[in-house]
């Protein structure tokens, strides 16, 4: 074994966790500098929703609703208790051909600033202010008659975790009973790295959070409510439109090599090393109005690097936005194939759920030999991150064989794995075994989803982790053959990502040699991909043959109620001796040209607090003078991408607050200002803290073509 050298730095880290003695303490520092990125090829949904005119943020769709994110997953078909409902059911016309379709969107942001950014897991990469509000965005599709129907939720944030998912799921059943459920609900993540983290229950992710954030939790499942209400709300009769195409140059396979390990006679097959094909999902009312759109696509969806520190929903978001403006002009925001979708989508609907012990499940890889997934772990390459966001320390991808000075640490730390997970996960070095680990609380789930939706000839398979491609391919092959064997050919098979609950990877059995990051990441082990095969089998023949009544529930996952608090504290908000919250500290110019770049700098309070306050709908706004109505029009809130708003946390609670406007060119020349909105906290001696608004005004600025 060739020898290791470390860096002084290294050395120095090394120091400081060899001599750590909180075990909580330890473990932190060992996976904030180690844990790399969280990611590979994703199927992606949008859906779009349009916001009131001339308001600060949009809740209430008015008109077409369309957006864009990875697709979702679905809920189990056993029903649970029914209460009575406490929201009126809509009164659904019938005599029809189509669906009813509802859309919904709200702003699901939380915090912007003292939490860490989901994805990369980088120490340090922490928010620091806003580039765009994150939203979620709601499809409900049901039956003419009302009789079945399927919830799609394409959410801005890193993925979907499992107590985001149960409490959305027991919110829903307090409110509606049992209309919307485990089987029919799907939420899905878009897989921004850029929004907070912070809503997790297993302990590796809480720790990669820098704690559980209830404020963030709280404000995420609010909006994912609020925009399913819209949707239940705005129901109306529609056709759905299906359209496929292949778009070139716009992914690339961050691990050819481990793709090079399938076979060659499968590779053969495939033109390429990455799933070039795009599906999508277009929704019109009966008039043949936009209702909203839902796409999915095979990509890592990541254009922020890791020293990004603005919340933003990243490519997803911006495609979303892009095309919600073209289809909403003149309202704040909140084509390919979409034009030429023309084939309807037809049929009943139907869902499939199960709850799997994942860590439990015999594979038959034929007809005589079985395999067996693992308990959770993680490899060395985890901890060398891939091209998108390397680690920080000495690991290398494809390694093989475990390091005695990290094994002993670990060992030291953590205690040892036990030789049943080391034979398991074979190749795999194991460099945390997350699965024996359980204080304070299990590090990853044991207890998983499995969901397929149809409606009609199109399957939904909500899958709980990342495809590799060519798990991707044989995963979609397998659903759709199973369908064809049982009664339901040329069904069309999508995969939908990062839904219900986060299990990191899903490599193929030959890519797990290889043992790259994904591999490294693949946490049941190598028959994992096959396991998920055999359990979406099952509720795909459930459907074909009508027989979901009579599959088990399975095992319920567990609700965690202590968890670790986040770490950063809160404290009370200061103004300079002098000053206001919002007081200007850098004026506007007076005169800018399109293409240049309006800058604002005001007393600020920690941006946080604003997430405590749901109402809270967005911390800027530029605003157009109107002379002919002497009014002032709001033209860009902190939702478009044309405003950056940065957070600059100074000492004992003094901030600054810096808005940018990047002037486009579609400006209209004019008079201008830019408007501050945001919350302090304030505590006196002896008594609870209180959050207090405020607002505050630049100066005004003119708008020219050329000076």
């Amino acid at each position: 074994m060739a020898k290791r050298t470390f860096s002084t730095f290294e050395t120095f880290l090394i120091f400081l966790l060899v001599m750590m003695t909180g075990v909580t303490v330890a473990l932190l520092s060992l996976l904030f500098i180690t844990s790399g990125t969280i990611e590979n090829n994703k199927d992606s949904g949008f859906l779009t929703t349009q916001s009131p005119p001339a308001t600060q943020g949009s809740s209430t769709p008015q008109g077409s609703t369309l957006t864009q994110g990875p697709a979702d997953t679905q809920g189990p078909t056993a029903t649970q208790a029914s209460p009575t409902p406490s929201t009126p059911e809509p009164t659904l016309f019938q005599n029809f051909s189509g669906y009813h379709i509802g859309v919904g969107r709200a702003d699901c942001t939380g915090q912007v600033a003292d939490i860490n950014l989901m994805g990369y897991g980088k120490t340090g990469q922490n928010a620091q202010g806003i580039l765009t509000r994150l939203y979620s965005r709601a499809f409900i599709m049901a039956e003419p008659d009302g009789s079945n129907r399927v919830v799609f939720v394409s959410i801005e944030i890193g993925m979907v975790s499992q107590r985001l998912r149960l409490e959305v799921l027991n919110r829903l059943q307090s409110k509606y009973g049992s209309l919307y459920r485990r089987d029919n609900v799907i939420l899905s993540g878009t897989h921004t790295h850029s929004g907070p983290a912070g809503y997790f229950q297993y302990t590796t992710f809480v720790l990669a959070s820098e704690g559980f954030s209830n404020r963030t939790f709280e404000y995420m499942v609010n909006g994912i409510m609020k925009s399913i209400e819209i949707a239940h709300t705005n129901m109306k009769p529609g056709k759905i439109f299906i359209n496929k195409g292949n778009v070139d140059g716009a992914q690339i396979n961050r691990s050819p090599t481990s793709y090079l390990w399938n076979p060659l006679s499968e590779r053969a097959r495939y033109s390429s090393n990455t799933d070039k094909e795009m599906l999508l999902l277009k929704m019109v009312d009966l008039n043949g109005d936009d209702l909203g759109l839902i796409s999915w696509f095979a990509i890592h969806p990541v254009s922020m690097n890791n020293s990004n520190h603005l919340v933003n929903s990243d490519n997803m978001g911006y495609a979303s936005y892009l095309f919600e403006q073209e289809k909403n002009k003149g309202y704040l925001p909140g084509q390919e194939l979409y034009a030429s979708a023309s084939q309807e989508v037809t049929g009943p609907l139907a869902s499939a759920h199960q709850w799997v012990n994942m860590t439990d499940v015999t594979v038959w890889l034929n007809s005589t030999h079985t395999g067996k997934t693992c308990k959770p772990a993680l490899g060395y390459s985890f901890a060398a991150g891939t091209i998108d966001g390397f680690g920080s320390l000495n690991f290398t991808q494809g390694t093989t064989v475990g390091d005695p000075f990290w094994d002993s640490l670990r060992d030291q730390i953590l205690g040892k794995p036990s030789e049943e997970i080391k034979e398991c996960q074979k190749p795999k070095p194991i460099l945390l075994h997350t699965g024996e680990l359980s204080k304070p609380n299990p590090w990853h789930p044991d207890i998983v989803d499995v969901q397929i939706i149809t409606l009609g000839f199109l399957a939904i398979a909500a899958v709980p982790g990342e495809f590799t491609t060519m798990s991707g391919r044989r995963f979609r092959e397998a659903i759709q053959e199973e369908f064809a064997t049982y009664g339901m050919p040329n069904m069309t098979v999508v995969v939908s990502g990062l839904c219900n609950v986060y299990t990191h990877y899903i490599t193929t059995y030959e890519e797990y040699q290889a043992q790259r990051y994904e591999a490294a990441s693949t946490i049941y082990g190598p028959h994992t991909l096959s396991a998920y095969i055999q359990l979406f089998k099952v509720l795909a023949k459930a459907i074909a043959t009508g027989t979901v009544a009579n599959l088990s529930t399975g095992p319920e996952p567990p609700f965690f109620k202590q968890l670790i608090n986040t770490l950063i504290p809160n404290i009370v908000d200061r103004a300079p001796t002098g000053k206001h919250f919002g007081d200007v500290l850098q004026p506007a110019n007076p005169t800018y040209r399109m293409g240049e770049v309006v800058e604002v700098v005001f007393v600020g309070a920690n941006p946080k607090n604003s997430a405590e306050i749901l109402t809270h709908q967005t911390f800027l706004t530029v605003e157009k003078y109107e002379a002919t109505s002497a009014t002032w029009q709001i033209v860009h809130n902190d939702a478009s991408w044309e405003t950056r708003f940065y957070w600059h946390k100074g000492l004992l609670g003094y901030s600054n607050t810096t808005i940018q406007w990047h002037i486009p060119d579609s400006a209209q020349p004019g008079i201008y200002r830019i408007r501050y909105f945001g919350h302090s906290r304030k505590q006196d001696l002896l008594k609870a803290a209180v959050i207090v608004s405020f607002e505050s005004t630049s100066s005004t600025f003119e708008v020219v073509t050329a000076l």
